[in-house]
């Protein structure tokens, strides 16, 4: 007689095979699918294993998530989604931040060799050759939540930010703002560059001309505080001292960073100054007044990347699949 499985376990409970190793695992799960799965784990004698398990299939089921800025609230919320994803699964997830630089992003891919986890889900900063050389390389499966090149070979989910920077253009633009002004983060980024592209096309697109464009030295609030009274500076001196009427930030704590220093300045958001980010993260409903934001679906995309990551451990051989998730704005009171 053949040893009990947990697909088997799953059929005689009518569930899935995920629903059982959220129940055998301690996952959250409703009253009456614990019930179902324990009477099948009873009826049918089946007994977990997972130490046997780990060396019969060899993997740890420890699945890693490399994000620049751990601190970040759009980085937790797709944590968030990735954890349910894997967690369903019978996977621990391993957070772990890379910071800023491209050497550490390689260093980290590089170091799954030491066999810690069964694949890498990553969202890079930056990216160059040798970055897409370690992804190409890694011994472990790897899905990427951002834009590298297809010539990487890799499982992508990505942001429409070029939408989404259209998406706040012509929401300004229809109230009635037309002086309108980008405090971007650094250019040499993935989500710098998106920006800095979106955002001129879009101004363009609706017969305007950029006030002035700022690059703050990070995606952080302390760097918006600063490139914010850099901004702020630079209208002052423009000739005719025409200030901008709305200013677009590349990401919620930049845009946050931003109104204080309007706050500092005397400056009514939005009476004198309308400001919009993008990320639309808690911060975005916690901020005074609530930030108007563009949603690039954080969530989604590291719901859909954890299901691509699964997806590869299982079957390594499927061609590597291109994700955009699209963007949409909640509109909050910063800029109505």
């Amino acid at each position: 007689m053949s040893r009990p499985t947990i697909a088997g376990v799953a059929r005689a409970a009518g569930v899935s095979v995920a629903s059982v190793s959220r129940v055998l695992n301690g996952l959250p799960a409703t009253e009456e699918m614990a019930a179902r799965v324990q009477r099948a784990v009873e009826e049918l004698g089946y007994v977990p294993d997972a130490r046997a398990r780990s060396l019969k299939v060899g993997r740890t089921f420890q699945l890693t998530l490399a994000v620049a800025d751990v601190g970040n609230p759009v980085y937790v919320t797709m944590m968030r989604a990735v954890e349910e994803v894997v967690a369903a699964a019978g996977y621990r997830l391993v957070v772990t931040a890379t910071g800023p630089e491209v050497a550490d992003e390689v260093a980290l891919v590089r170091g799954m060799a030491r066999g810690y986890a069964d694949g890498l889900l990553i969202s890079p900063l930056r990216v160059d050759d040798d970055l897409i050389k370690s992804i190409r390389e890694c011994d472990v499966p790897v899905v990427v939540a951002g834009n590298v090149p297809a010539k990487a070979g890799v499982d992508t989910v990505r942001a429409n930010s070029p939408k989404g920077m259209a998406l706040a253009v012509e929401h300004l633009v229809a109230q009635g703002r037309r002086r309108i002004a980008l405090l971007n983060g650094p250019v040499d980024t993935v989500p710098g560059a998106a920006r800095a592209k979106g955002f001129g096309d879009a101004v363009k697109a609706n017969g305007l001309t950029p006030v002035a464009t700022v690059q703050a030295d990070d995606f952080t609030f302390a760097a918006g505080r600063s490139a914010g009274a850099a901004l702020l500076t630079e209208l002052a001196d423009l000739p005719g001292k025409r200030p901008a009427d709305a200013v677009i930030a590349a990401n919620d704590l930049l845009a946050v960073g931003l109104m204080h220093e309007l706050a500092a300045r005397g400056l009514r958001v939005p009476e004198d100054v309308a400001v919009v980010g993008m990320d639309d993260s808690e911060l975005a409903e916690q901020s005074f007044p609530p930030l108007t934001s563009v949603n690039l679906g954080s969530a989604e995309r590291g719901r859909r990347a954890a299901e691509l990551l699964l997806a590869r451990i299982e079957d390594d051989s499927r061609a590597p699949r291109r994700i955009v998730v699209q963007p949409t704005l909640s509109v909050r009171r910063s800029a109505p």
